[in-house]
């Protein structure tokens, strides 16, 4: 499933230019184009955040998303360099009720239209986006069209072209990844009172290279990348170790001779079905070193040990998933951007479930029995809080220095 926008280098944007939101099943959402104009195609989802847009956008999560977030109001504040999840934007469109041209924030560099233009993405406005959220929750998230310059009465061709196009868990992401071992470095930003901010870090890829000085006691993690977001990136970078992106490709051998002392299985887009991993390097990573999974990476070893997983008719998107912890009952609230759900019946006995969600009672949350293995569906949180329970970073941390010499 790509993205098309085969019109965004020949015609300028009009403002009052029609746009057509058509889904697969011929149900068809008029509005106005908002974006570069073009044609989009991917797979629905809505998102409950209520801000967070460049974020969600950005984040290489939401690749294949036609994203529609359900807040009224959105691009409030604009845009700014800051706030980005990845190098580029991730999802392939955004459909929103109403979309402000001119923000209000001292951070902003550019409102959020000219920002969608910049960077090509097509999107759509004027949507009943409560209404389109009722009917992706009542018949399930499902391939979807934007297309600028049309009309409802243009809607049945692009649903026989939907039924062309491959189904969205079947789409390769691996383009959302490094191909080579690359090293990371995580810019904080200066605070007027000389404290360092890297809740916006800036980062920086560049080819990699083993630490010139053997007194060099920084912790090296090796990131595995299956679509990493910088937000992971930056938690990490708080307890100064240092970074390595590793390929979602890689063996057992290749995270070895990068020599970590802690390893990080990463989000990332599309199915945990995904052909390119390695099951083996993710059964025994924790043998090589101290091991955190989030997101894709929790599915994914968890598939490695035998977890059954299936695909969520609503997928959890929004800053509002409540998570509970088993041991002591205590539930806080989880930011997460995904599609699959590990099931609790069956759970593989090498794994202890330590966190449920709440609303559908899927697993939130394991460890492993007798290795060194952690692993969490939901997304940490942006800024370090010794008070948060559900930093699973820290955990971590806490777990490396344990065995550590």
């Amino acid at each position: 499933m790509e993205t098309q926008k085969a019109a965004s280098a020949t015609r300028e944007f009009s403002p009052n230019e029609p746009a057509i939101l058509v889904l697969e099943d011929g149900r068809c959402f008029e509005g106005h184009a908002a974006g570069a104009p073009g044609v989009a195609i991917g797979q629905a989802v809505f998102n409950t955040s209520l801000t967070g847009y460049q974020e969600l956008l950005s984040d290489p999560a939401s690749a294949g998303h036609l994203l529609c977030l359900s807040a009224p109001h959105i691009g409030n504040y604009g845009v700014n360099a800051q706030d980005m999840e990845s190098a580029g934007v991730a999802a392939a469109g955004l459909i929103v009720r109403s979309i402000t041209e001119k923000p209000s924030n001292h951070r902003a560099d550019s409102s959020l239209p000219d920002w969608l233009r910049a960077h090509g993405l097509v999107a759509i406005r004027d949507v009943d986006t409560r209404a389109l959220t009722r009917y992706l929750r009542d018949h399930g998230e499902m391939k979807a069209a934007i297309v600028s310059g049309q009309t409802a009465a243009d809607a049945p061709r692009w649903v026989e072209q939907l039924a062309e196009h491959p189904d969205f868990r079947a789409r390769d992401f691996s383009e959302h990844g490094v191909r080579q071992p690359t090293s990371v470095r995580v810019h904080a930003n200066k605070l007027p009172d000389g404290h360092e901010d890297l809740g916006y870090a800036r980062i920086e890829y560049m080819p990699y290279e083993a630490p010139k000085d053997p007194a060099d006691a920084s912790p090296h993690i090796v990131v595995v990348d299956f679509g990493a977001s910088f937000r992971i990136m930056r938690r990490l970078s708080a307890y100064g170790v240092r970074l390595t992106l590793a390929p979602a490709t890689s063996s057992l051998a290749d995270i070895k001779a990068l020599a970590p002392a802690g390893i990080v299985l990463s989000s990332g887009p599309g199915s945990p079905e995904r052909a390119d991993v390695d099951l083996a390097m993710l059964r025994e990573a924790a043998e090589v070193a101290p091991t955190l999974a989030v997101s894709m990476g929790f599915q994914l070893v968890g598939r490695a040990f035998g977890a059954e997983h299936a695909p969520l008719a609503n997928g959890h998107r929004g800053p509002n998933q409540p998570v509970q912890e088993v041991r002591n009952s205590r539930v806080f609230m989880t930011r997460q951007n995904r599609g699959y759900a590990l099931q609790a019946d069956g759970f593989p006995e090498a794994l202890e479930i330590t966190h449920l969600n709440l609303n559908d009672r899927s697993v939130e949350g394991f460890r492993h029995q007798t290795l060194p293995l952690i692993a969490r569906q939901y997304d940490p949180p942006a800024l370090v809080n010794p008070n948060d329970t559900s930093d699973f970073v820290a955990d971590f941390m806490s777990m490396l220095r344990e065995v550590q010499p």
